[in-house]
């Protein structure tokens, strides 16, 4: 079931991702996931971990409850369908990827006012190739958070369990971080959200490798997956960079510190900018066709 209704769910996100004529008027499921996360911080951080895994069980069965209840109304296949191609995210990060191609050709300046939307490291220095390489960066992380992850949620336990995944995405995203105040009260979150995208990571690698046909993304994932900071990001990143032949993550500077983070695929062209975001545009939609595929696939057996 799961299957059937994940089709129409991936083709409305993909051609209409998220109309400003809609959320301009209601909030986005999303948005209301963090009003709640953010409620929840000021209402109950204090300061602990158990705090914060209490906290965290108890949106998790909020929202899988939900998901339970909604799939179960009149036409719920119907409400499943729509809330699933609202919680993808192809067309938006398309969207979002190719506004910092279009900044670029106009200058690196507005290439990095663009690329500040979608990544969270130091952009006032960033030269052509640090911007293009935050993009394309951003890219392959956000597909498989976006649209993978939640497709393989939605896939595996219904509106309950892509419900889930996104409260927890979000929550990793608001509170998932190693700050004073977030560092006891957000670990269960971030280590949640780990785990739920353990598998979805190394499948949007692996689908990354087979919609290219491309045994040096399969190499380059394997060698260099693991140099990331992130135990998942790693893996969709270094696909990208086999499949580009170009070189991702490396130093970087987040809030005025320099890190020196190793590169992923080396030996890969450093020298880029708006070919190589638009080519990391394409390898999204080749991508996504081949999960759409796939699930049709699954449908007919």
């Amino acid at each position: 079931m799961s299957a059937a209704l994940l089709i129409p769910a991936l083709l409305l996100d993909g051609v209409m991702g998220e109309p400003k004529w809609l959320w301009s008027h209601v909030p986005h499921p999303a948005v209301l996931m963090g009003r709640l996360i953010g409620w929840c911080d000021t209402r109950f951080n204090d300061g602990t971990r158990a705090r914060g895994a209490l906290v965290l069980a108890a949106l998790v069965l909020a929202a899988g409850l939900a998901g339970w209840l909604i799939a179960a109304l009149p036409l719920g296949w119907l409400w499943s369908m729509l809330l699933a191609a609202i919680l993808l995210a192809q067309r938006s990060l398309v969207t979002h990827v190719r506004a910092v191609a279009d900044g670029l050709r106009y200058g690196v300046n507005p290439g990095r006012r663009a690329v500040t939307m979608i990544v969270g490291r130091d952009t006032s220095a960033l030269d052509e190739s640090g911007v293009a390489r935050a993009a394309i960066e951003s890219a392959a992380e956000n597909f498989s958070d976006g649209v993978v992850a939640p497709a393989f949620w939605f896939l595996v336990a219904g509106l309950p369990g892509i419900l889930i995944y996104k409260l927890v995405n979000t929550a990793d995203s608001m509170i998932g971080y190693r700050t004073p105040r977030h560092e006891a009260f957000g670990w269960a979150a971030a280590r949640l959200d780990d785990v739920l995208n353990y598998i979805p990571a190394r499948l949007t690698a692996g689908l990354i490798a087979l919609a290219f046909w491309s045994a040096r993304a399969v190499d380059v994932t394997l060698q260099d997956a693991r140099l990331h900071r992130s135990p998942n990001a790693g893996w969709p990143e270094a696909a990208m960079a086999g499949v580009l032949d170009v070189a991702l993550s490396g130093p970087r500077s987040y809030h005025g510190e320099m890190r020196e983070f190793p590169f992923v695929n080396a030996g890969g062209e450093r020298e880029i900018g708006v070919a190589e975001i638009e080519a990391a545009i394409a390898v999204l939609w080749r991508v996504w066709w081949v999960i759409l595929g796939l699930t049709g696939v699954v449908v007919l057996f």
